[in-house]
């Protein structure tokens, strides 16, 4: 793709910039953040838009393995709803108090003499709120969040989201479309996969214009927009799916909270906190150029 395509010039790139996501990443899934998002999503699913208890788990499902976050897809599908409402009603209520100041962490972040940048789905008030839960607040020079990849123009179809997608088709039964209070049809996506032999090339979804990972195109964006060059970036998260995708745009990737290495993914990290450990190169400053990469897939695997 043209943004890749554009910095394949780039000879023997060396580490400059840390690319990190936020959630189950810098903290441990064990938190109980995740759980909470997963509730705060299905009862706002129920409660502020009439979706039905028994079909809101497998909807949730479906959207999120088909557009990135179920917000994503319920938009795409014909749900509108404000943006700040929706990330306060989910985010408004999880329990932030499980989540501690890291000084371990902080001091390891902060003594590592590159570019370190926050990439998330999450809107800013919530990835302010966790990394200054983890103290982290001043370790990072940006945050890449939702508002900086959706700004403004709420309701503009993106035609860039739906790159890569593997379709993902239910097991239940399909259920019948329905309409929302405004009169907007809403597109019956299960119905629509469950349809007996159709084949991947006929499969045709709504667009979202919500831009997320793991979307190609959102993580180019996010990668212009902080001026920053995949091949000289070492990219943190927790998603396989992420991974997968920030491999494809040519960074360099490190799958955390696994000691498995999966395809798309450079290195496993087990723990954030093991990062030291796993890459001493990044504190070399000045020879951070050790770690090369010839545009083939490393086989190197970080077990922490």
């Amino acid at each position: 793709m043209a943004y890749e395509d554009s910095y394949k010039q780039v000879q023997s790139p060396k580490y400059e910039c840390i690319l990190f996501h936020v959630d189950d990443t810098l903290y441990p899934l064990s938190s109980g953040i995740a759980a909470g998002c997963v509730k705060n999503i299905e009862d706002y699913m129920h409660e502020m838009l009439g979706i039905e208890k028994c079909k809101i788990p497998e909807l949730c499902k479906v959207l999120y393995m088909n557009y990135g976050t179920t917000m994503a897809g319920l938009r795409a599908i014909g749900y509108d709803f404000d943006y700040d409402n929706y990330h306060s009603f989910v985010h408004g209520r999880l329990p932030y108090d499980n989540l501690k100041p890291c000084p371990e962490l902080r001091s390891l972040l902060l003594s590592l003499p590159l570019r370190k940048v926050i990439f998330t789905n999450a809107d800013e008030v919530h990835a302010s709120v966790v990394l200054s839960r983890l103290g982290l607040e001043d370790c990072f020079e940006q945050i890449i969040c939702f508002e900086t990849l959706n700004p403004i123009q709420k309701n503009t179809i993106s035609n860039d989201v739906d790159d890569n997608v593997a379709f993902v088709v239910p097991k239940s039964s399909p259920s019948s479309t329905h309409s929302i209070s405004s009169g907007t049809e809403i597109f019956d996506i299960i119905g629509h996969l469950f349809q007996a032999n159709i084949s991947d090339d006929e499969i045709k979804l709504p667009k979202t214009p919500v831009v997320c990972k793991p979307s190609e195109a959102a993580i180019e964006k996010a990668l212009k927009i902080a001026n920053i060059y995949p091949q000289t970036t070492l990219f943190f998260d927790d998603s396989i799916r992420n991974i997968q995708a920030g491999k494809r745009v040519g960074l360099h990737t490190v799958h955390v909270g696994t000691s498995q290495r999966v395809e798309g993914a450079d290195y496993a990290l087990e723990n954030i906190h093991n990062i030291k450990e796993a890459f001493p190169e990044l504190w070399e400053s000045g020879k951070v150029n050790k770690v090369k990469h010839n545009g083939t897939l490393l086989e190197t695997c970080v077990i922490s």
